[in-house]
């Protein structure tokens, strides 16, 4: 017999084989997954506010990360950079995906400093900065579901999640696995601290990719909607 001969058939089969093992692993982790929870919806547009490029922004029709940086954005530059370097730059990539920061008007100005100094390495083509009246900004923040209030210069560390269809998507369950096994109260994430690095890596980051499968799968005609978490949670509560 040739050992040597039977040992590289043997070889090739497990690099054919292996591959096609793990691809069937992951086969129901793709399919059967939870979709991140609609948290609040009619999240309202941002129809009255400009921009400084000739594209009309919007929030319909795109995922959105929902920002607001106030009068002094060079001060929340810790803030930008976090979401740049973080979340911006890992899913540039994917269809239909922007970043929208809210602006009081006259900011004009201070918001291209901040541009230049987060911006320097990779261009912001889907970043972008809008530019209101107060009231409309407040308004606009008015109707997401949030545990905190703007800041009095109208800014924020929180930034939301909105999908197409303006809903705002978070968690309505946030309780870690030990906080579940000893039955803690329910909790709900609806927006992500941008100065909590883990906070984007773990949660953020996990909740925009899973937001992006279930887009991904509706094109593909293979999302099922079905899940009754929201009612578990009632239940539970209840």
């Amino acid at each position: 017999m040739d050992y040597k001969k039977v040992s590289r058939y043997v070889v090739l089969g497990i690099l054919f084989f292996l591959p096609v093992t793990f691809l069937l692993f992951l086969y129901p982790a793709t399919h059967n997954y939870t979709p991140l929870d609609i948290v609040n919806e009619s999240v309202l547009d941002i129809d009255t506010f400009t921009s400084n490029t000739e594209e009309k922004i919007v929030l319909e029709d795109y995922i959105t990360v929902l920002g607001f940086l106030g009068n002094s954005p060079i001060e929340n530059s810790i803030a930008a950079s976090n979401l740049k370097e973080l979340v911006y730059d890992n899913f540039i990539g994917f269809k239909k995906f922007q970043i929208v920061i809210l602006m009081p008007k006259g900011t004009e100005k201070a918001v291209e400093q901040l541009k230049a100094e987060i911006g320097s390495y990779e261009g912001l083509r889907f970043w972008h900065f809008v530019f209101g009246e107060p009231t409309d900004i407040q308004r606009v923040f008015f109707s997401l579901k949030s545990k905190t209030n703007l800041n009095e210069d109208l800014s924020s560390n929180d930034v939301y999640l909105v999908d197409k269809d303006l809903n705002q998507r978070g968690r309505l369950d946030d309780r870690t696995d030990n906080e579940l096994e000893k039955k803690k109260p329910v909790y709900g994430l609806y927006a992500y601290n941008c100065i909590e690095v883990a906070e984007i890596k773990n949660k953020m980051s996990d909740d925009l990719r899973i937001l992006f499968t279930e887009y991904r799968q509706k094109r593909k005609g293979e999302f099922n909607s079905d899940t009754r978490r929201a009612d578990d949670l009632k239940a539970e509560i209840n």
